[in-house]
């Protein structure tokens, strides 16, 4: 019997999962090659030693809510690893003041003033309120960005002040750049349903309040998943990266940059949207227009660990509104939202959105800028001069793709585009998170169901 040759481009959690995935479906007798030149596996999930202890200084947290990672942990074993947050909330930095994080939102947009009574002022609080008189005008499958409706209908206040701190913090971009199906697909659903208001829509919208936990991780870091997901997938680790893609009879001919060619099945390309346009430009021409069409930000994590007896609110951590004197986009007390479990607070600030002044940027800057202003917006928000037992600083460039307006339609272009025998998987798929990740990377393997068989 011939022994079936899959590869694995890419070595992030889009790809770990789709080795895992593949090995399940190919089985045992099959080669499985993981194509990642990086020093280590799991992509922007990584995990370091921070005063000691474990801790995550890329994606720290998933949704609980989507049901893929659950059911992956469960799926490894792992079910007894997953954490869930303490409950303590986080505020937003807007004004030079703390105030309460909005409930009753969507991604910050509400679904009444209450929701935003003391983070706008009055008049964007009569504005909110007389919304559901003004006609609407709203083209069915219609995708605008987010800063686009919302101000129009509720003002630049709340677009500052309470959507642009949570589209920053999951994108890296602004309500400015960030299309309203991906940051809020329940909300432009009830508007193709026929809302007659933006209040209507966001309050049609909205999860239900069931009082569980939104957000959950893993105890000892995601480090934790990768190791679990590399010992069931057992790939062939190749230190490399692919350079060129083409067909070769039944199944693909690969080339990486150490000149080694290799021989597939089929192929699973879990790598960047730059990167796949680049390597897909003469097999994939359709593929790599739509890929490029897709922009990316660079993000920057500064991560200290602090005395315990460091006097931080009770709270999860602070979003920073739009137009504040902060470097920070967000600050994530990370003791506070999962529970102390060492003799130091751990805590992480965050810097980098879309459009960022490449100087002053988190690629443009060095470690000792990031960790000055850090520390400098510490003093700002807090009022607490800390003096770290340890920090480190992690870059992630051109990491965070942009789900920008018809997001969704450049992507079914892009998978439309693929020949036989190849299938993509990553973050610029069909979410930024960690579980939309996972689901995308089944969603490869499915595409390749006739060219993976036992």
């Amino acid at each position: 019997m011939t022994v079936r040759s899959y590869c694995v481009v890419g070595g992030g959690i889009s790809g770990l999962t789709a080795a895992y995935r593949l090995r399940a479906v190919a089985g045992d007798d099959a080669t499985i090659t993981l194509f990642e030149p990086a020093d280590r596996l799991g992509g922007v999930l990584r995990t370091e030693r921070v005063g000691g202890q474990a801790m995550d200084v890329g994606a720290e947290a998933f949704v609980l809510r989507r049901p893929e990672m659950p059911a992956l942990l469960a799926e490894l074993g792992l079910s007894d690893r997953q954490l869930a947050t303490t409950g303590a909330r986080p505020l937003i930095y807007s004004q030079r003041r703390l105030h309460p994080l909005p409930t009753g939102t969507v991604v910050g947009i509400p679904a009444s003033s209450a929701s935003v009574a003391g983070l706008v002022d009055a008049a964007t609080v009569a504005r909110i309120d007389a919304e559901p008189g003004r006609p609407l005008g709203w083209r069915p499958g219609s995708d605008p960005a987010v800063a686009e409706l919302v101000g129009e209908r509720f003002g630049p206040q709340v677009v500052a002040r309470s959507v642009d701190p949570l589209l920053s913090g999951v994108y890296a971009g602004s309500a400015a750049t960030i299309g309203l199906r991906a940051a809020a697909p329940s909300v432009a659903a009830a508007l193709d349903r026929g809302a007659t208001s933006l209040t209507e829509a966001v309050a049609n919208g909205l999860p239900p309040n069931t009082g569980a936990p939104v957000f959950g991780a893993i105890d000892g870091g995601y480090r934790v998943l990768i190791d679990e997901l590399v010992a069931r997938a057992r790939p062939r680790w190749v230190r490399a990266a692919v350079q060129r893609l083409e067909p070769a009879g039944p199944g693909w001919a690969l080339l990486d940059d150490t000149g080694a060619g290799w021989h597939a099945d089929a192929v699973v390309l879990a790598i960047p949207a730059p990167r796949l346009a680049a390597l897909v430009a003469e097999v994939a021409p359709r593929t790599a227009a739509a890929a490029r069409r897709i922009e990316s930000a660079s993000s920057a994590v500064v991560a200290l660990a602090v005395p315990a007896d460091t006097a931080f609110p009770h709270c999860s951590g602070v979003l920073a509104a739009s137009g504040e004197p902060l470097r920070a986009k967000a600050i994530t007390l990370s003791s506070r939202k999962w529970g102390t479990r060492g003799d130091t607070q751990l805590l992480r600030l965050s810097f980098g959105r879309a459009g960022d002044d490449p100087e002053n940027s988190a690629a443009g800057s060095t470690d000792d800028e990031l960790l000055g202003w850090a520390l400098s917006d510490l003093v700002d928000v807090f009022g607490l001069t800390v003096d770290p037992v340890d920090a480190r600083v992690q870059r992630w460039i051109d990491a965070m793709p942009q789900y920008g307006p018809g997001h969704a339609d450049v992507v079914a272009e892009l998978r439309a585009g693929l020949p036989p025998g190849l299938a993509v998987a990553g973050s610029y798929l069909d979410g930024i998170g960690v579980p939309a990740c996972v689901g995308a990377a089944g969603r490869a393997i499915e595409a390749l169901r006739a060219e993976v068989a036992r």
